[in-house]
Parts: C-alpha cells; structure tokens; sequence
C-alpha cells in the first residue's frame, strides 16, 4: 500500500507537479519567448544580408567614382584639342579598368557636345550637357559626382553618369570626363536581380532624395516611384532616415519582414524584405512541436520516476548515516566512497567537494593571513620594507645602541633624473626601473641591514651593528653610486640614472628614529643641492651636511663594505 507520508510518494508528487507546472509555464511564457528570439533572429539574419547587399554595392559605387576621379586627374589636357589621341586614351583606361559598361565621355566645359568618347556612340558629340545637374556640379566641384538615377536616351537602359573635372596646370576646367555605368551591369546593380531572399522574398534600392526604386529583385520596379507618403508607414519612417528591421504591410497588402541597411555614398539604402509568412515559418513548427513534446514529457517523467525512485533512494540512508557519524565527531571529515554514477554519486561528490574546498579554505585563509602580514611590513610594487617596517627597525637600532654602544648609519638615497623617465615612458617603464634600483639596493646587504621605500623615487638603507660606522657608510654609499648609475634596459630602453645620499651618523645623546631621518633627508637635499651624483654626511656638532670630497668620482672604485 502506497505510504503517502513517505518521500518517495513526496519526491513523485513533486515531480509531477514540477512537470505540470513546468509545462504550463513553457507554454505561457518559454514558447513566447523563443518565438521573440526566432523573430529577432530571423530579422537579425535579414538586417545582415541587407547590409551585405548594401556594403557591396556602395564598394561598387566608390570603386567607380574613385576611377572616374583618378582618370580626371591623369589625362593629359593638351590631349582636349587632339581628339583622335584622346579617344585613344579612353580606349586604352576602359580596356584596363572597364567599369564603365556604357562608356567614358570627354565632354567640353561648356556643355556642348563631347570632345571624344568610347566606345563611340551616334549623336553624343551633338548632344547639350550644361542644363544636366551632374554636369553643373562637376565643374565646381573637386571630387567626382554622380547623377540621380536616369534612363539612357537611346536604349532606355537604366543608368548613372559620374563625372569629374578635367583640369590644367592653372587649375582652371578644360574639359569634364564622365563614366556612363548600366544599374544592371555585370558586377554592379545585377546582384539585386539574380538573387532572390527565400521563397518569395527579393532586395529594393532605394534613393530618398530622387524617390525613386533603383534597383529591385523585380526588374519591373526599377526607376519606378516610390509609394507615396502614408501608403507604407516603414516605408516613410525609413525615407526619413530609419535604418533597422520592422514589419509592414506593402502595397498589395502583404505583411513583410524588412530589413533596411544605408548605401553610405550615395545616401540610398537596401531594403531586404520577405513575407512574414515564410520568415516566420519556423515559428509555427516550433508551436505544434512543443506542444506535442509537453505530453511525452510528463508521461515520460511520471513513469521513470515511479520506475527509477526506489532504486535511486535505496543509498541516501548509507550517505546520510556516514555525515551523521563525521558531523558528531566519531572520525574525522573526509571523503565519501563514490560507488555508482548517478545522483546519489552527485551528493556524494558534491560532499567530497566541499571537503574538498574546505581544506582549500584553509589552506586560502593561512596564506591570506601571511600575505597580509607581508603586506602590513613591505612594500607592494619593490617588495622591500615599507617606512612602518623601517621606523621600528630604526627604533630598534637606537635602543641597541643606547644599551650596548653599537653603532649604526642611515642612508637617505633619492634618485635623480626619474620623474623625465616617468613622464616620457610612463608609469609602467618607471615601475619596472624602480624594481630594478630596489634589486640594486638590496644586493649585498646583510640580514640584519635593513633597505626599505619610503614611496615614489626615495629609499632608506638602515646599516646595523657597524664597526666603523663613518667608513662603512661612506663606502656602501659610492657602492650605490656605481651600482645605481649603471645603464637600465627596459623593454628595449636603455638609459642611466643617479642617485643623491644624504647619511646620516647618529653617535651623541639620544635621537629619536625621526630625528635620525630627518637628519638624512637634509644631508641628501644638500646633495642634490651639491650637484647630485654624491653623498653628503649629516654633522651632529654642527648641523650641516658635509659633502664627502669626490664621491661620485671615486664610486667606482671603491669596494662595498659592511657586506
């Protein structure tokens, strides 16, 4: 007899419910969705294809433009008045760049008929050209032109002209050279024929300014006007500059996803539109699928649960028991032997897991605390001792001195000539030189000297328990001063610095760490004041900082002491 109590009727209960309440929710709001994501995706996809279309046709355009400009300025303009070797000339650019299907003009800079042209055509050479707007703008104009969208007069092929000024040495026009470029040409507009989007959808060329459809997927609409405003809500917010994808109606009262993508140069734009009936086909599929799919799941479900539930269940109570046991101290926490790979394996690893991160925590957690502790005495970018590190070093220093005699120095270091390599290759090189000086500094020392940054460009070299504190101060400083001056090489830079040490003797009545600080930051101020590149020595009787007699020429012969 089924024991409703007992979690195994629990866990069914839950999961059919779970199921239901699953299937309702997919139906309310998951198959909403994914049909919002189909939607975007499809129009997505349209708005690429659009732009696609768009970008290679407006590589199309300035590739002819940028020719037409390019010849205007290599022909010759004596050429203007031999008209046989100007022909020639055209047919030797259209053989080497033959994007000009219709033709290449020479037109005279009155507008009057043409100077040559080729390939030849009947009655060009006659015709007027200085009412066409192209043909204005061209002479006023220092980069080519193009005209609006036009059918030839002769074959009544659909056609742009791209022009641009011929002129002499003086700058002044001496002819007009324009290129005549067929919308359906090979390579050019013809791709917007040949390719169809899907089933039944196709591409429009649109240009705002002319109203016009210069080229479409139906060849019929091509230089047709376009709908007039109120016809096609889209179609006006995307004449008025809208770019992006939108669903419409057209004017055969179709519903069409479209998709709009700019012509840069030229100021028209793509349209990729297909009827939402087949953008959205999916859509639909995916419907009927779901719902089909709901019913299997919970039949699915209900029956592996009532199958696979007392089987699955069988092994928590040898789990559980084995936490209880370490939970109460009776051995210690360790792993869980994994015996079966499902979801009861799962808790026993996820358990072993968490043994497994609390060990790692702890592990974490000491080393925190040790970096920490590092962190509170060094400092973070050299890794030597920071100025709280070096105060108590000091004061020990002092103490020790006071009570057995010992005799220590301090050695106040800032470096010369840092902040211009700051300023000319950034805090990253400076960084990587101050680490460099701190290696320099610490080298050599004992374990009981202490070398220290007090922060940006100044260090503090603390010497203990010294014999003779004057000569060994005095030669560990034109140790730095040979040391520290030698060339730098910082990702390929090189360059050389100096450094300025004050030092200071402590050796009459007691001082205060401070006070033995200061007394090192004046004598190196006297330093710098000195001329950098050498040490001065604080005088306790006098209170002036002493200049040692060529220190910085004698740094580099001079052996390192109190090593």
């Amino acid at each position: 007899m089924m024991n409703f109590q007992s979690l195994k009727f629990r866990i069914i209960a839950l999961g059919v419910t779970l199921v239901v309440l699953g299937i309702g929710l997919r139906l309310v709001f998951a198959l909403p969705f994914a049909q919002d994501q189909l939607r975007d995706l499809a129009a997505s996809q349209q708005l690429s294809i659009a732009s696609y279309i768009a970008h290679d046709i407006d590589h199309s355009i300035v590739a002819r433009q940028t020719l037409i400009g390019e010849l205007a300025g290599i022909l010759p303009p004596a050429l203007v008045r031999r008209p046989d070797e100007l022909t020639a000339w055209l047919k030797e650019r259209e053989r080497l760049n033959p994007l000009f299907n219709g033709g290449l003009l020479v037109i005279h800079p009155d507008g009057n008929g043409t100077l040559a042209s080729y390939p030849a055509a009947t009655g060009r050479e006659d015709l007027d050209f200085s009412g066409r707007e192209w043909f204005q703008a061209a002479l006023k104009a220092d980069a080519p032109v193009m005209s609006r969208p036009q059918r030839e007069q002769a074959g009544g092929d659909p056609i742009i002209i791209m022009a641009a000024p011929v002129r002499d040495a003086s700058m002044r026009v001496v002819a007009v050279l324009a290129g005549v470029a067929s919308l359906d040409a090979p390579g050019f507009l013809d791709r917007l024929q040949e390719n169809q989007l899907g089933a039944t959808g196709g591409f429009l060329l649109i240009s705002p300014a002319d109203k016009l459809f210069v080229g479409a997927s139906d060849p019929s609409m091509i230089l047709k006007p376009t709908p007039p405003q109120g016809v096609n809500l889209l179609h006006d917010r995307a004449m008025a500059g809208y770019r992006g994808v939108g669903v419409t109606v057209n004017a055969e009262g179709v519903e069409e996803l479209s998709a709009m993508a700019s012509v840069p140069s030229t100021g028209w734009f793509v349209v990729a539109r297909m009827p939402t009936a087949e953008a959205f086909r999916p859509i639909a599929a995916l419907r009927g699928f779901w719902l089909k799919s709901t019913l299997l799941v919970l039949v699915v479900t209900l029956a592996i649960l009532l199958f696979m539930l007392p089987r699955i269940l069988r092994p928590l109570t040898e789990a559980a028991q084995a936490m209880r046991e370490m939970a109460d101290g009776e051995f210690e926490l360790r792993p869980l032997p994994v015996r079966r790979n499902d979801e009861v394996g799962s808790l026993a690893l996820g358990f072993n897991y968490l043994v497994a991160r609390l060990r790692e925590k702890e592990a974490a957690l000491r080393a925190s605390q040790d970096r920490m502790e590092f962190m509170a005495h060094h400092d973070a970018l050299t890794g030597l001792f920071n100025r709280p590190m070096l105060e108590d070093r000091l004061q020990q220093a002092v103490a020790r001195a006071e009570h057995n005699g010992t005799r220590f120095a301090l050695l106040f270091c800032d470096l010369d000539g840092f902040k211009p390599v700051n300023d000319r290759y950034g805090h990253n090189v400076g960084d990587a030189v101050l680490v460099q000086v701190a290696t320099r500094f610490s080298e050599g020392r004992r374990q009981i000297d202490t070398v220290a940054r007090l922060g940006g460009d100044e260090f503090v070299i603390l010497l203990a328990d010294l014999d003779d504190a004057h000569l060994d101060a005095v030669s560990v400083a034109r140790h730095y001063l040979a040391t520290i001056g030698a060339p730098y090489d910082v990702g390929g830079i090189t360059f050389t610095l100096s450094i300025s040490i004050g030092i200071a003797l402590p050796q009459g009545p007691s001082l205060s760490g401070s006070q033995i600080l200061s007394q090192a930051d004046m004598a190196m101020y006297q330093a710098k004041r000195a001329g950098k590149n050498q040490f001065c020595l604080f005088d306790e009787e006098t209170g002036d900082c002493v200049a040692e007699p060529s220190s910085a020429a004698q740094a580099l012969d001079v052996p390192t002491r109190a090593a």
